[in-house]
């Protein structure tokens, strides 16, 4: 049995079959859409230990389709209000609910639904990572850099939310539209972000995530009323990130930085699909976060080698994204593309203006930039007591590698000098 095609699997279906569910049943039946969802794929786990299905995503299509009739009858006492489903009529109207587009109509459903304004913000985010991308709570604990138990609570918040409201599974339209799709996606973001920079463990990158949030970012650019120059903006920026997937870590599973990258192996079809998308994004005099960092990105992809990044522009851009949209994680990227252009002065004026509390999980994060920092002022003793301070905090075993070989090379160097 392929256990990674089965997480696999989970990672892409378990949202659709949700979404398709809810639209049949109402978020009235979360709790046991979820339940019979998670039975699919024990189910699948168990079955194709002796033999695996010619076509795996035909076979959950089906099993849910049946999870669907074992449904009913689990709700016997509510069969007056629910179709007949076991007649011709209503089997085919099912069939079709279970179509590509249906499944993608019901999804962008779920997820409008999910990012409606009665819900607490925090709570949105958490409940469209769990229904529409299948999210388990560890995962969505490390993309939002919260406590476990702190997303427990908000997924029963927004449950009871949607239960007490009364909320309808539809894309809102008119003045309601603007804000929803703001919500939707920034959950799209965090999911592409948890892809390509992943807090767990053992494991940096996790393309699957970064292929379904740059599915999902299509979706709404499908639909008219949410094809938008900030959709565009953000569905670049996933392109350009992708693009660099394979350059991140080489054959010995080490972490590469840009500047060790062979860039000969950036995906070059995904560069030139997010220029199509920027060229969209840009035909408006406005810009959002996501073209500020789509531009950000774009501009590391345009040099040909490390040296020939233009600094200039990037600390230009991120400037703009920071006035736009001041976050802690903004500053620190500047002091870092100040060392880069060796620029200390300015470099201290940003980590003068944040602290190690600021970014919580990664943490790791602030202090590597301090011993940057210091290793460019020639203070290596300083800088060696940060990286053994990144090292403490630091949770991934690819980011712990990379910087104990920094950490081993200082401590060559600084010998080297007594």
């Amino acid at each position: 049995m392929d256990h990674k095609l089965i997480d696999h699997l989970f990672r892409h279906h378990s949202g659709k079959m949700v979404s398709v569910l809810i639209r049949i049943f109402g978020f009235k039946y979360l709790d046991i859409i979820e339940d019979a969802v998670q039975d699919t794929f024990i189910k699948a786990s168990i079955n194709w230990r002796t033999q695996q299905p010619e076509y795996p995503e035909a076979w959950l299509t089906q099993a849910a389709k049946n999870r669907v009739l074992d449904i009913f009858r689990k709700l016997k006492t509510e069969q007056k209000h629910l179709p007949n489903i076991n007649l011709g009529t209503d089997t085919i109207a099912l069939n079709e609910l279970f179509l590509d587009t249906e499944i993608e109509d019901a999804q962008l459903r779920m997820i409008f639904t999910a990012c409606h304004p009665k819900l607490d913000p925090r709570d949105r985010i958490s409940f469209a990572l769990k229904t529409v991308s299948g999210f388990s709570i560890k995962e969505i604990s490390s993309a939002l850099l919260t406590k476990e138990e702190s997303i427990k609570k908000r997924l029963f918040r927004a449950r009871k939310t949607i239960r007490k409201a009364d909320l309808k599974f539809e894309i809102p339209q008119g003045k309601s539209l603007p804000q929803r799709l703001e919500s939707v996606m920034e959950v799209l973001y965090l999911i592409f972000n948890e892809g390509f920079h992943s807090n767990q463990k053992d494991k940096l990158i996790r393309k699957e995530l970064c292929g379904e949030a740059l599915r999902l970012a299509q979706m709404l650019l499908k639909n008219i009323h949410t094809r938008t120059p900030e959709a565009y903006a953000l569905c670049a920026l996933m392109c350009f990130h992708s693009a660099r997937l394979e350059a991140k870590i080489n054959t010995e599973n080490e972490l590469l930085d840009l500047r060790t990258q062979d860039r000969s192996t950036w995906y070059f079809p995904l560069i030139k699909l997010g220029h199509v998308m920027m060229n969209k994004a840009v035909e408006t005099n406005e810009f959002s976060c996501y073209h500020y960092e789509a531009a950000i990105a774009s501009e590391h992809l345009r040099a040909c080698t490390f040296n020939e990044t233009n600094w200039e522009k990037i600390h230009y851009w991120y400037q703009c994204l920071n006035k736009l949209q001041p976050m802690p994680s903004h500053v620190l990227t500047m002091a870092v593309v100040c060392i880069q252009m060796q620029d200390f002065k300015m470099a201290k004026v940003y980590l003068d203006d944040i602290k190690q509390e600021d970014f919580e999980q990664r943490a790791y994060l602030y202090y590597g930039t301090m011993a940057d920092y210091f290793t460019g002022t020639h203070n290596l003793k300083k800088a060696i007591t940060y990286l053994n301070l990144a090292l403490k905090t630091v949770h991934n075993t690819l980011e712990r590698t990379y910087l104990e070989k920094k950490k081993t090379t200082f401590l060559k160097i600084l010998k080297s000098t007594k």
